[in-house]
């Protein structure tokens, strides 16, 4: 197969494009490296530098490249900037994408798997969260990536899209190899932030409220490798080539970790203290997300490597401690 990768010189894409490779698929990347590094993209992988929301860009490459589908990873995903710059998340994120339908649909192509977010719930009802959950966004990031749900459900209505969302948590962790990892900027993931502390490029790691309703005060959250997400984007296209019908699934652990946790287990897997300071509650944190993330194993047969949050938190020193400013 021929599988094109939107965002494929990001973190969860560059990850996917590496096991692509390793499970010997034909890899296109499509990234305008915004965010994304060149650094990142895998070196048997074909690189095209563009822009999504560039119809006369993806109508060449789809000329150019037999794509038998699509995984898009291509999206704006800052929650606090999606609050500040809203119009730059429905700009890149809802704009850009129904540009890719409409050359997706004008060029024949009709499978795609979509990277969406645990966002789309906004504050849980209950947990797990399962995937019929209320959807109730309380960022713009999450309303414009449940509203890429939406448009792909209606495109799918009227031109036979087949599409699955895969609704991740928080995604961690970095490839076995030591090659590639986490590089954001500004960086708002809380075990790199942890690790820049036994870096030296902070002296302490902020605790936002410890009064949450949780067993230690601090919020709780389901952590997901980023080596089990891209696993479960090669199902899902497995899934779609084999006749699967449009889907939605959760990926997460199962198990919640409080921020304390997290920044114990890193102090253990790094040796050092990192110390911490509580500060006030940031807006619009709930206490605690986890994902049911059965309908996956069940239906995708997917089955995440990494529950450990020792193993976890291993693999992102392993890349940040020997890359601490990134690419």
């Amino acid at each position: 197969m021929t599988i094109l990768v939107l965002g494929g010189a990001g973190y969860i894409g560059s990850h996917t494009v590496y096991a692509l490779e390793e499970n010997g698929e034909d890899v296109v990347i499509a990234d305008n490296l915004e965010t994304g590094y060149i650094e990142a993209v895998h070196p048997k992988a074909r690189f095209y530098k563009g822009d999504i929301r560039n119809a006369d860009f993806l109508n060449a490459l789809f000329s150019k490249e037999k794509i038998d589908a699509v995984i898009h990873f291509a999206a704006n995903s800052l929650v606090g900037e999606s609050m500040t710059n809203p119009l730059k998340y429905y700009d890149n994120n809802l704009y850009g994408t129904m540009v890719l339908l409409k050359s997706m649909v004008k060029n024949g192509v009709d499978k795609i798997v979509f990277s969406s977010t645990a966002a789309v719930y906004g504050e849980p009802e209950s947990i797990p969260i399962l995937e019929s959950a209320r959807k109730n966004p309380t960022n713009t990031y999450g309303e414009t990536k449940l509203a890429m749900e939406r448009m792909m459900k209606w495109t799918s209505n009227a031109h036979g899209l087949h599409f699955v969302s895969l609704r991740y948590f928080n995604a961690c962790g970095a490839h076995k190899s030591g090659k590639i990892g986490e590089a954001h900027n500004p960086e708002t993931h809380l075990i790199p932030l942890i690790l820049q502390v036994p870096n030296g490029k902070r002296a302490r790691i902020n605790i936002f409220g410890d009064d949450y309703d949780t067993p230690d005060g601090t919020c709780i959250r389901d952590y997901i490798h980023v080596t089990d997400l891209a696993a479960a984007h090669i199902l899902a296209v497995e899934y779609l080539q084999k006749g699967g019908e449009n889907n939605i699934f959760n990926l997460g652990n199962g198990v919640g970790f409080s921020v304390k946790e997290v920044v114990e287990t890193a102090r253990k897997v790094t040796g050092h203290s990192i110390p911490s300071v509580i500060s006030p509650r940031r807006a619009g944190d709930p206490a605690k997300l986890v994902a049911s993330s059965e309908k996956a194993k069940q239906i995708l047969g997917w089955k995440p490597a990494y529950s450990n949050l020792e193993d976890i938190i291993a693999s992102a020193w392993n890349w940040h401690k020997n890359h601490p400013d990134g690419f």
